[in-house]
């Protein structure tokens, strides 16, 4: 367990010093009152000065020592500290690690099927340094919170305090003890990540977050993975240790993006190719901000649905694996023994594994509006069939139809919510983008955010 001494510099010039087991949230604590009388008083402070001591007396004794400094000896003392924060930041390690829209093929990937994201140029950025002790210090910047935890008994799942791990901490910790069972060095870090990804809007951020630290950690243990491997590892600390029953395709495209083009990937056999979108258009994405949670929500519930699908039509047809190797006749023939709603959710998984192989044959065929509109067909069959949209998305896409220029729209991601994904040509993005707000915000009261992407490399260390 670390401990720390620290000096805050309060809005008035002066400096507070204490001794923590996290110095971001005890940051936190001063600039919300509740730190201490003296900073209560005299807020805003910021953190100005961090010395790691082995225990608590230890870090109780620095404390003294430091109070009895006069204010110029402590300005002197946190000079110093600067030069060396400085100085360190030259061995700092910076990964980018995209989001990821998928264009056709959801809710498949954990059915065997084929699927077609492309990495996006919206990405977390992780910074991070490496640590002497066995713990890791990450810093969530963009949540304003921070944890610690050891890399010894990762299975609680506990932070340095004992305390159960924040949701976000369960993605690089998860990937942490999943690189460690496999064999692979983990170290010890501290790090900050942001993101200009919308979290819960659809676009992978926990994937991002997942594929970003296992490179971050490749790099400092000095190992190498294959891509699609690390996808995997990425993907096994999803189901395992985060609890979402996910399939493979996040981690995959934001371990493996391709700039400019999309990904045709099948989650059976792991081939995949990059594949050019028509020429002429932009990916348009809007947010609902209409937020999900994949652990709380239905998605684990849709995945044991197209199990319990399996298994009904296993009885007649034993060679059968997976919803991919159904066809329409097939399903029909057992309909009586399904329930209604596993019904659904398999014909959304076999129609779709179909419009998947009917899309490349249209981008063969450089028939932009005829991918488009098996967009629409997709979001419909999601909407209807599977049950993932909410009327914020239907909305949009019912919207994004009536625009000139549009293509193809529909939800993307997990649903329940998030994003949409819009085919638009290039020369009416930006009408299209102010359209789509304007339409949105006059059914529904609302601003939204509309954006124009692009496909992007995957995860990928900067410096």
């Amino acid at each position: 367990m670390a401990y720390y001494c620290y000096m805050m510099q309060c809005a008035d010039g002066s400096f507070y010093t204490g001794w923590t087991l996290d110095p971001a949230r005890r940051e936190s604590q001063h600039n919300h009152g509740r730190g201490a009388k003296y900073t209560a008083l005299h807020r805003p402070v910021h953190l100005v000065y961090l010395e790691e001591q082995p225990d608590l007396s230890a870090a109780l004794r620095r404390e003294r020592a430091i109070k009895k400094l006069t204010h110029r000896q402590k300005a002197s003392l946190i000079q110093k500290y600067r030069q060396g924060l400085m100085n360190s930041q030259a061995n700092e390690i910076v990964v980018i690690s995209p989001g990821r829209v998928n264009m056709l093929g959801e809710h498949v990937d954990y059915n065997d099927g084929l699927v077609f994201p492309a990495a996006i140029d919206r990405e977390v950025t992780i910074r991070a340094h490496e640590h002497d002790q066995n713990t890791c210090i990450i810093h969530a910047t963009d949540l304003n919170e921070s944890t610690a935890f050891s890399l010894d008994g990762l299975e609680k799942k506990l932070d340095l305090e004992g305390k159960p791990l924040p949701g976000w901490a369960l993605y690089p910790a998860g990937v942490a003890l999943v690189l460690q069972k496999h064999g692979l060095k983990v170290m010890g870090i501290e790090a900050e990540f942001s993101s200009n990804l919308p979290i819960g809007a659809g676009l992978s951020s926990s994937a991002a977050v997942e594929v970003g630290f296992a490179v971050l950690w490749e790099a400092l243990g000095g190992w190498k993975l294959d891509r699609m491997t690390l996808a995997q590892y990425a993907q096994e600390a999803e189901v395992h240790y985060v609890g979402v029953n996910c399939g493979l395709m996040d981690q995959f495209a934001c371990a493996n993006g391709v700039e400019g083009d999309a990904l045709l990937f099948d989650t059976r056999s792991l081939e995949w190719r990059p594949v050019k979108l028509p020429a002429g258009t932009s990916i348009v994405i809007a947010d609902s901000g209409v937020r999900h949670t994949h652990v709380t929500s239905e998605y684990n519930t849709r995945h044991k649905e197209c199990e319990q699908a399996v298994e009904i039509l296993k009885k007649h047809y034993p060679s059968i694996k997976a919803l991919r190797d159904v066809d329409l006749g097939q399903l029909a023939s057992v309909k009586a023994e399904m329930p209604e709603n596993v019904f659904k959710r398999a014909r959304h998984v076999v129609t779709e594994y179909n419009r998947v192989v009917e899309a490349v044959k249209r981008l063969d065929q450089k028939d932009g509006a005829g991918f488009g509109k098996l967009m629409f067909e997709t979001h419909a069959s999601l909407r209807d069939d599977y049950q993932v949209s909410v009327p914020e998305v239907d909305i949009l896409v019912e919207s994004a139809s009536r625009l000139p220029g549009c293509l193809g729209a529909r939800i993307t991601g997990g649903g329940f919510g998030g994003c949409t994904v819009n085919l638009v040509k290039e020369e009416d993005a930006d009408s299209f983008i102010s359209g789509l707000k304007s339409a949105y915000l006059e059914k529904t009261g609302k601003s939204i955010s509309v954006f124009a992407s692009k496909a992007s490399a995957g995860a990928h260390l900067v410096r």
